[in-house]
């Protein structure tokens, strides 16, 4: 059977996020018998990403090589160039070879749309990742006391509570891809990541908003362990999905996967000297809000907390596939 057959018969999920706790949780989807799509923010301007952006006027790379390097079937050794951050050299410090490498396929090919899919081939990678658009977008905030913050990686640093997130241009358009993707879709992941700058910047894509909204698939919301200084300071579960519903208007999930395992104190502690602290799930107001929850011990500590990849991808998976059979 060719794989493109096979691929047809597996459970089809568009995943919508960016930055490392996206990355990290397809690692352990893309084990699963599942077609992936990874539609993937480009709203990044800081870094790396944001020097290619501005010099190159390019979309920023940095969030799309993550999971283009996350998806890859590859050999390990591969994936840790591309992940290779240079820490010295004339113009070449604090630059990524992977954004480098799809910087310059961006030159080849003409276009940053082009360029991924040719990095999708080039890396076997086991699915597809797609950009939410084929340009760079400006992301800003409208801060509580009415203060505006532009630049997505200036958000985080204002120290204000975030009222709301937008895009410049507001209209922009997303990939015909993308939007084909999320109508096909059996299922629709979004998060874990940066809740008003990884996650929100997806869905503030007009088209891509009104496509989920539109789908009969199964939505999925995967919560972050921890609160992030500077956008969810103080949120709990409920807060994160009250974020959501303000932008967008709707209750868009139908479950909610979420950690209840204990984060031990030295690492609370760790965590708690920039200002983080675990995202507290307050089931009663989550659960009378119409969400179903999965609750488990999802996360992994080496040097950073991370979700248990492993685990997280089972209950994806089993998720998606009760809901397919009460479809049937």
């Amino acid at each position: 059977m060719r794989v493109a057959e096979q691929n047809r018969e597996r459970p089809r999920i568009v995943v919508m996020g960016g930055g490392t706790g996206l990355s990290v949780m397809l690692r352990g989807l893309k084990e699963m018998p599942l077609d992936i799509t990874a539609i993937v923010t480009v709203a990044d301007d800081g870094g790396s990403s944001g020097i290619l952006r501005s010099e190159l006027q390019m979309p920023p790379p940095g969030d799309i090589r993550n999971v283009l390097t996350a998806l890859a079937d590859v050999e390990p050794l591969m994936s840790e160039v591309l992940r290779y951050r240079f820490s010295s050299g004339s113009g070449l410090a604090g630059h990524s070879l992977g954004n480098l490498i799809l910087a310059a396929m961006t030159d080849i090919s003409g276009d940053f749309v082009t360029a991924v899919r040719e990095l999708n081939r080039l890396f076997a990678v086991r699915g597809r990742v797609l950009p939410a658009a084929g340009e760079a977008v400006v992301l800003s905030a409208e801060m509580e006391d009415g203060t505006i913050v532009t630049g997505e990686s200036k958000i985080p640093e204002a120290g204000l509570r975030i009222k709301r997130v937008f895009l410049e241009p507001s209209e922009v358009e997303p990939l015909p891809e993308a939007v084909a993707a999320i109508e096909e879709a059996d299922a629709i992941l979004i998060g874990p990541g940066s809740l008003y700058t990884s996650i929100l910047p997806n869905l503030l894509v007009p088209k891509l908003a009104e496509a989920v909204m539109a789908s009969e698939a199964i939505k999925i919301f995967v919560c972050n362990v921890m609160t992030q200084p500077g956008e969810t300071d103080g949120y709990t579960v409920s807060d994160h999905l009250q974020a959501v519903y303000n932008h967008i208007g709707k209750h868009l999930f139908d479950y909610v996967i979420v950690n209840s395992g204990d984060i031990p104190p030295q690492v609370q502690d760790k965590y708690a000297e920039k200002g983080a602290k675990p995202v507290e799930l307050d089931y009663d107001e989550v659960t009378n809000l119409g969400y179903k929850v999965i609750a488990d011990t999802l996360v992994l500590f080496r040097t950073y907390l991370r979700h248990d990849a492993d685990k997280l991808s089972h209950h994806i998976y089993q998720l998606v596939q009760d809901w397919i059979l009460r479809k049937r």
